[in-house]
Formats: structure tokens, sequence, C-alpha cells
């Protein structure tokens, strides 16, 4: 399922892979987070993504009242607390899209792939 708007000039439609690749942005902009991660089926090794392969590691879903679930899959720096990047990320990723989009945001969930060391 798409998001949708009306209003009385017409209807907006909004393609998940769009809400995937702003929350994926909106989500490396948070302190503590390398990158978005991907689980390789055959060998389970998650591995990091770059550039516009970034929502491969957001995986974005709309109900039928119109609210999304998104869910990460995300590599942090080691070394930061875990749970506060989740908090920070959350609350940013909350605000971003539903500013950019309009729709409410009924979850986020979060699994932590992997840890880096950052240089």
């Amino acid at each position: 399922m798409k998001g949708y708007m009306s209003n009385d000039n017409g209807e907006i439609i909004i393609e998940n892979e769009v809400i995937a690749q702003y929350a994926g942005h909106a989500a490396l902009g948070c302190f503590g987070i390398v990158g978005m991660a991907t689980i390789s089926m055959r060998d389970g090794i998650a591995k990091l993504l770059k550039g516009d392969s970034i929502s491969k590691g957001v995986n974005v879903e709309i109900d039928e009242a119109n609210n999304l679930s998104i869910d990460f899959h995300i590599i942090v720096a080691y070394g930061v607390s875990i749970s506060t990047v989740c908090d920070n990320l959350i609350n940013t990723v909350r605000y971003s899209v539903e500013e950019m989009t309009g729709l409410p945001v009924k979850a986020i969930n979060i699994f932590v792939e992997g840890v880096r060391v950052i240089d």
C-alpha cells in the first residue's frame, strides 16, 4: 500500500521507497549510527550499505488507516550507548518523516545488526 493524502486540489500518493530513502538519510544524521545494514541470506552476515542502496536497510509499511511502520537495520559506532542512539533515531526520524509526508508514524522498530569502530 502507498501513502496517500487528499486535498482540494487532488490526491497525493507517496511511494514507500521515497519514504524509506528519506527516513534512511534522516537516520544517518543521528549521532552514533555508522550506517544501514543488510543481512546476507546465504551466510547471515550484516553488510554495511552505502550510497543509493541505503533504503535496503529500511522497510516501510503503510496500513489501511494510512499509518507508517518503519523498520531500521543499523550498524552503530563502538563505545556509544545503543539505547541513547536508538532513542535519538526514533525521535529524529518520527519528526522528519511526519513533517515531510504529513502521515503519522505508528511504530519505529530498530534492529542493531552490528557494531563498528570509527576511525
